[in-house]
């Protein structure tokens, strides 16, 4: 039974995960680097456990030192948030030697998942549609691949995610550079240089499914739209996704169940899809078998604690769900606020918060580390809180986020709340169903 519970992460998600492990009675460890320790998540654990110097490659990236650091503390568990160590297989192997449950799926599924080509051939298994494309060993098979899909492609890189690594090349004469770079950057972020090409689908919709599986059951608990993006980084997210019709959706939610029982998956998972915009034809892109920035949206419409669940099912207790216990209500919206400029081509904004005075009141809700005084150091990402607003209708929850927008106050830094602000009043995010292309147009 887990009854000290080590979270190997920071900021917004650390706190989250915390409340939620203090409230089911588990004493909770902080494992933080030195620019965490005292943080607000460092303040409201229970214990905090310096993993190393704040660079993340000395800290919340280091395996060996994240894993001597959960074992000195004598935890049951780790949880490691989303980001840094929570989809490396690696990291779960290392907790399960040291006799520490890893709440997060197997390792056979961090395998499969991990990796976006294996990802793309255990989607196939399970009878999933995918994009056109495949691995390019070099440039010259990136070519090949490219004039077999058609121009404009995806350079993708093989272990990303979050937009790195990832390039769109229009024409054939760019392939060779844009290759260079997005394997540059993909062996940076995540020490492996390898990538892949896929079809760009010029009208396409980022959807997704959020799933729980106790390894032999799998439920959904609704899709969530994702599309407004920059570089491939997501801005705004919202669930159920908006302006699609009951059979595709109905059609993307059994695909993604049926993806988490091939895999006998054990925990949160979310199963990505790229749909089309006018077809509503969709394609398997990946599964992120982790918690995600944006589940507090599926939360909201459903009432489920996703991270109570995933600690209820690494601690060996089957799938407490199902699927005809949920019953979805309303519509809710997110947005990240992150500590950036989005005048000066979103540059990152550290500093000292002389005053954060966040939106409250009825359907809605804040996640965030950053109080008054609080620091926004400049090693990690920018997210310093998210908004979420949830309403009987979606164009109520609109509404909802514009006012809670106008009443934030975060002052000492700059922020991306001004930007959201304009987004929350574009007619066209107002109608729902904005595609992939949206925010470059907005913003152009």
């Amino acid at each position: 039974m887990i009854k000290r519970l080590f979270i190997a992460n920071r900021g917004e998600i650390a706190l989250r995960i915390v409340r939620t492990a203090q409230r089911l009675g588990i004493t909770t460890i902080l494992g933080a680097s030195q620019a965490d320790a005292t943080s607000l998540p460092g303040i409201q654990s229970d214990e905090v456990a310096i993993v190393g110097p704040a660079p993340s490659n000395q800290s919340y990236l280091d395996v060996d030192a994240v894993i001597a650091a959960a074992k000195a503390a004598r935890a049951d568990a780790i949880h490691p948030g989303y980001g840094f160590l929570s989809e490396n297989a690696r990291f779960a192997q290392a907790a399960a030697d040291a006799g520490i449950i890893f709440v997060g799926p197997d390792i056979s599924s961090l395998n499969a998942m991990g990796d976006k080509l294996m990802a793309r051939k255990v989607g196939i298994e399970a009878g999933l549609p995918v994009v056109p494309g495949g691995e390019a060993a070099d440039k010259e098979e990136a070519l090949a691949r490219a004039e077999e899909t058609g121009f404009p492609v995806l350079l993708k890189a093989v272990s990303g995610g979050g937009g790195k690594g990832m390039r769109r090349v229009d024409r054939a004469e760019d392939l060779s550079a844009e290759i260079d770079a997005a394997m540059a950057e993909a062996q940076a972020s995540f020490g492996d240089p390898r990538i892949y090409v896929e079809r760009f689908i010029a009208s396409g919709r980022h959807v997704e499914v959020q799933v729980l599986g106790d390894g032999e059951q799998a439920i959904h608990l609704g899709t969530r739209d994702c599309s407004i993006q920059r570089r491939f980084q997501k801005l705004v997210e919202e669930a159920p996704a908006p302006a699609m019709p009951d059979d595709k959706r109905a059609a993307i939610e059994d695909a993604a169940v049926r993806l988490t029982r091939h895999l006998n998956y054990r925990g949160a998972g979310t199963v990505e899809m790229l749909v089309d915009a006018e077809s509503f034809d969709f394609y398997f892109l990946e599964m992120n078998a982790r918690i995600q920035v944006e589940h507090p949206v599926t939360e909201a419409i459903t009432g489920v604690d996703l991270i109570e669940q995933q600690i209820l099912i690494a601690d060996g207790n089957p799938l407490g769900i199902r699927q005809d216990d949920l019953s979805p209500t309303g519509h809710a919206i997110e947005v990240r606020i992150n500590a950036e400029d989005p005048d000066a081509e979103f540059q990152p904004s550290p500093g000292t918060i002389t005053r954060a005075a966040w939106p409250a009141g009825p359907g809605i809700r804040v996640d965030t580390h950053i109080a008054t005084g609080g620091k926004v150091p400049p090693f990690y990402d920018s997210l310093i809180g998210k908004l979420i607003v949830h309403a009987a209708t979606r164009e109520e929850a609109v509404d909802k986020l514009a006012a809670a927008l106008a009443s934030m106050r975060i002052e000492g830094i700059t922020t991306t709340a001004n930007l959201h602000a304009k987004i929350a009043a574009n007619a066209a995010f107002r109608k729902g169903g904005v595609d992939t292309r949206f925010f470059k147009e907005f913003a152009a």
